[in-house]
């Protein structure tokens, strides 16, 4: 087939699919970034398309056919339920556009394996949330565990607990079904930033469960409305890494004790704690024995879209975009692999790997126009 994306010079034309919540956030940036072009809103909902259209002075809206249908769409940004994923990026590479899915990339590796395989054939490009690894506070903190700041890394605890979602979220049933619950929906987050710091995951174990069947919504106007809790709620798991070292990792919806963003890695002479790993800002804390210091941090913080804007200018220059298809399927079989072991009381392994992204160069500006 022919590939025009990789001819064509300027911004990148964009539709944002999928009107929710989310969509906010990245609307926000990706029509105040001037290498990219939104030209398309759409969602099921089209009257929700047209509202969010109209909010942020995209062109057009309408259903996700009319989107993909459009020539001057060549990136589709993928901000629907988790069930629908994989579906919508199928349609989207079937129609020739790249994908930005947003977190995770599909709710099982099979299905994440084979939405790569189909871009990789029709010569297109997959990215995938989250892209906060690429903000000013996570590529510091790389870059000082990288120049050597605490040593070798050796081992890493990351946190991760609330009461759950259903307290303030009006619309919470997908977060308690496959595709979500605290590791699927919160789980990219921290298993992002591990990575980035220890390379891929070889084995894990871990253990959780659910304390109850059924839970409430708590606000909004369906508040007192029950719904089913079909995946575990508490996960605890231990990750062994191919490069060495291990991490344990906590994700929960169980505790009314928060401890959100933790996460500290340790190395042969110190320890880094990062910051909070869900945010594209926030300083390190660097402990070693004597009074603990914050360690310098410095980049973008323009948040979520970042990792489609870089996408979009490395498919421009022919490089590699750095929150890449192969990332997010490590880290959906990751989360596959601690679902299976907590399910099998036993270890799984970890078969797939990912080239590991490059730094951000320090003065990377989104909302400076570089194609």
């Amino acid at each position: 087939m022919t590939r025009p994306h990789q001819e064509r010079t300027g911004p990148m034309g964009v539709a944002v699919v999928g009107c929710g919540t989310i969509s906010d956030q990245y609307l926000t940036n990706l029509t105040a970034f001037p290498d990219l072009r939104v030209v398309f809103c759409a969602d099921l909902d089209k009257e929700r398309a047209r509202a969010q259209a109209e909010r942020y002075g995209v062109p057009a809206w309408g259903g996700v056919d009319e989107a993909l249908a459009r020539p001057d769409v060549e990136l589709v940004v993928n901000l629907t339920v988790p069930a629908a994923h994989a579906e919508v990026g199928h349609a989207a590479v079937a129609a020739g556009k790249h994908v930005w899915n947003e977190k995770p990339l599909a709710t099982d590796s099979a299905a994440a394996r084979g939405l790569l395989d189909a871009a990789d054939a029709a010569g297109l490009r997959v990215g995938c949330a989250p892209d906060t690894f690429l903000g000013a506070g996570l590529q510091s903190a790389l870059r000082l565990i990288r120049d050597g700041a605490i040593g070798t890394p050796l081992t890493a605890l990351s946190l991760m607990q609330t009461p759950g979602p259903e307290s303030w979220h009006p619309s919470p049933e997908f977060l308690f079904q496959p595709g979500g619950g605290p590791l699927f929906d919160m789980g990219p987050y921290y298993l992002t930033a591990l990575v980035n710091v220890f390379g891929p995951v070889r084995r894990v174990s871990a253990v959780g469960g659910r304390s109850k069947a059924r839970r409430v919504i708590g606000s909004g106007p369906r508040a007192g409305t029950e719904f089913d809790v079909t995946v575990p709620t508490h996960v605890s798991a231990l990750l062994e890494f191919e490069g060495g070292g291990s991490a344990t990792a906590v994700f929960s919806f169980e505790s009314p004790q928060l401890r959100l963003g933790f996460v500290e890695v340790t190395g042969l002479d110190a320890t880094l704690v990062l910051p909070d790993p869900n945010h594209f800002d926030g300083p390190s804390r660097v402990e070693d024995g004597g009074p603990g210091r914050e360690a310098p941090h410095s980049g973008a913080t323009d948040g979520r879209g970042m990792g489609v804007l870089d996408m979009a200018r490395s498919i421009r220059a022919g490089e590699a975009h750095r929150a890449s298809g192969e990332l997010a399927l490590h880290v959906v079989e990751v989360m596959e692999a601690i679902d299976g072991s907590v399910e099998a009381a036993g270890p799984v392994e970890v078969t797939s790997r990912f080239p590991m992204p490059a730094a951000l160069p320090e003065g990377w500006d989104p909302r400076t126009g570089s194609i």
